[in-house]
């Protein structure tokens, strides 16, 4: 057998049931054998190998035990000349195989070898060639220097960036993401060093592949989509630690102490720089709205206090207290933002009318407490209207600005619906434009191109918009958004090459008989894809408004302790329960549990104190009826549902 192709998936199913079919497109001309490393998964990976690909070599392991364990387990059992690791969320061209595995017959000095890979958006991704990481080239990386001058010998080593991407290079370090070994050359060098979980093992066997006396090359002539980040969040904090700690193993391997040494103190000083921006940037991310609207309200009301004491009050100036300035201005732009929020006027895309919505109910807050203060405390209610009017304008106005300047996120008309083009053959197209109208795409505008000439009767439906070698000139005409190509119409090098030459479409990727679509629009995202939409739970506005539900029910069942405490089964775990639910590590209503993997498919929430299929809990409910019971949940999310458990299982409240 010529080649062994193996992959270690955790809890990436749409990516990996893609990766497979791309697979077995090209292993027609190389005697392959395909194995599944599954490092178990809870979201159907496994089911749906074993169904919709009996052929492959399955490995199921009963917990996670990373990427260096879970290859070895399958290289230890392949029968191949040459071995390639493959992450599950990639696409290979239908010759990627025959290409890289006749290199390697070519070039006996050959340990190992990379490909040119690229993003979902089409664009090359660096890490494809990448130099050794010496102190040195490491100082480079960590202050930037890599970056500014990418292409200089000095500086851009770590990516080697001064070598054309389009030529054979040889190079020292390989990414784990497409990694063709020769099976000989690791019988010498030894298998993956456990000792790395995740990353760094690339970095490690690549070198020792170079110490055996083998080479390693990039090799450009054929291409893979990679779409980056689908198993890790490559922005967290834990994958800086992660990522950082495992270069730190390979220094302390394979350099001399002193050497081992810099490289740890660089690294550690690139852990807490790298760890306190990405703290730092989430923060200002979430917050840095908020305060920028406090401030400007803040500013408004105190310029409005001074306007109302010397021009509207002449002569009978109002002295406003201290307390003004320190508890009252502060407390109504709290309740102002705190309503905006629960509007929805933090959502993207932005929604004036939301903020608008927020203002007038966060005004009527706080008219009711005023209402309910003595009179040494009533300032004004003249200037709470005219806060609320000066709120409603600056935050308005500021996101028009935003909006103006073309700020992502800020896009007033981001309604907009998409234009959608699908390229393939009629039936996939009916296919796939069904799945989009039972999706949030909601598209405006769907039509098809055709891969030839030879459906001729095609042309009769009002959707056909042409052949796949006008797809450019459609792309102009028709105003494309976005651009889905059907897996089993069109090949992955074509789809590769139209990505590759047009850079400002969006693209996706229908995999054949597959209910998902899927690409990834930057590296920075883990990938995004269109599912049936049982998602109602996981919208911001129902997440909000879950967690005020908790909030209100909590504090009511605290208000009535003394009555409450004689209807439940058990008062002590009940009062217990009010708490947890008011910190946010529970809430009232969740999912029924049970072992299907289709209920870790439903979107994520808080554990619950009761469950959906409590109302029914006296009936001897199978499986089946459980999980459709939670899909109806998730899929259409109301207050009054979890309200409606609540009272018909009240005496459970104090379950634990």
């Amino acid at each position: 057998m010529k080649l062994t192709i193996i992959i270690v998936n955790y809890n990436v199913e749409y990516f990996l049931e893609q990766c497979l079919h791309s697979v077995y497109k090209a292993i027609h001309r190389v005697s392959s054998e395909v194995f599944v490393v599954d490092n178990n998964s809870v979201d159907g990976s496994v089911e749906m190998v074993k169904t919709k690909f009996p052929e492959v070599k399955l490995i199921e392991n009963k917990k996670n035990t990373g990427f260096s364990f879970a290859n070895n387990q399958a290289i230890k059992l392949a029968c191949g000349e040459y071995v390639l690791l493959l992450n599950p969320d990639t696409v290979v061209e239908e010759d990627t195989f025959e290409k890289v595995v006749s290199f390697m017959d070519d070039n006996s000095i050959a340990g190992g070898l990379g490909v040119y890979m690229i993003d979902g958006k089409g664009k090359f991704l660096p890490e494809s060639k990448r130099g050794l990481p010496t102190p040195e080239v490491a100082f480079y990386k960590v202050f930037g220097l890599s970056r500014l001058f990418p292409k200089s010998r000095r500086f851009g080593r770590y990516h080697l960036g001064f070598l054309d991407k389009n030529k054979v290079h040889e190079v020292e370090i390989l990414s784990g993401a497409f990694m063709l070994l020769r099976k000989e050359t690791l019988d010498k060098t030894g298998l993956l060093d456990e000792t790395f979980f995740m990353y760094g093992e690339d970095i490690d066997l690549s070198y020792r592949i170079i110490k055996a006396g083998y080479k390693n090359y990039y090799f450009p002539k054929t291409r893979i989509i990679h779409y980056k980040g689908e198993s890790t969040k490559k922005s967290s904090v834990n994958y800086v630690f992660v990522f950082y700690n495992a270069m730190i193993i390979f220094a302390q391997k394979h350099f001399s102490q002193q050497h081992a040494k810099t490289f740890s103190f660089l690294i550690n000083f690139a852990v807490y720089l790298r760890a306190s921006a990405a703290i730092i940037s989430r923060f200002l991310k979430k917050t840095a709205l908020p305060l920028f609207d406090a401030s400007i309200i803040l500013i408004g009301l105190f310029l409005l206090k001074n306007y109302w004491e010397k021009v509207v009050k002449v002569e009978q100036a109002l002295h406003f207290e201290t307390e003004l300035l320190t508890v009252a201005f502060p407390f109504y732009t709290f309740i102002w933002l705190l309503s905006v929020l629960y509007s929805g006027g933090y959502d993207k895309p932005v929604k004036p009318l939301k903020i608008i919505k927020g203002i007038g109910i966060g005004t009527g807050v706080i008219l009711i407490v005023y209402s309910l203060l003595s009179e040494q405390y009533r300032f004004s209610r003249a200037l709470i209207v005219f806060g609320a009017m000066w709120a409603v304008f600056s935050l308005v106005f500021f996101r028009y600005i935003l909006h103006l300047i073309k700020i992502k996120g800020f896009d007033l008309n981001s309604e907009k619906k998409k234009r959608i083009l699908i390229v393939g053959h009629f039936d996939e197209f009916s296919r796939v434009s069904s799945l989009l109208k039972l999706t949030d795409a909601n598209p405006s505008f769907i039509g098809n191109v055709v891969p030839d000439e030879q459906q001729n009767e095609i042309k009769k439906h009002p959707e056909f918009l042409g052949t796949f070698d006008k797809l450019e000139d459609i792309l102009e005409i028709y105003k494309i958004d976005e651009v889905i190509f059907c897996a089993r119409d069109i090949s992955s090098h074509i789809i590769i090459n139209q990505m590759a030459q047009l850079r400002n479409i969006d693209y996706k990727i229908a995999p054949p008989e597959s209910l998902y679509i899927i690409g990834s629009n930057s590296v920075d995202t883990s990938g995004d894809l269109y599912s049936i939409n049982i998602n109602s739970i996981s919208r911001s506005a129902n997440k909000r408004n879950k967690r005020l539900f908790d909030i209100a029910t909590s504090l009511s069942l605290l208000t009535f302790l003394p009555i409450n405490i004689f209807l439940v089964d058990k008062p002590y775990n009940f009062f217990k329960n009010i708490f947890i639910v008011l910190s946010g590590n529970k809430s009232w209503v969740s999912y029924a549990q049970t072992n299907n993997a289709e209920n870790f498919k439903l979107p994520k929430i808080k554990s619950g104190i009761l469950h959906t299929a409590d109302p029914l809990r006296h009936k001897k409910l199978d499986e089946g009826s459980i999980n459709k019971m939670n899909l109806l949940y998730a899929k259409d999310y109301r207050i009054s549902n979890d309200l409606s458990i609540i009272l018909k299982c009240f005496k459970e409240l104090g379950r634990k």
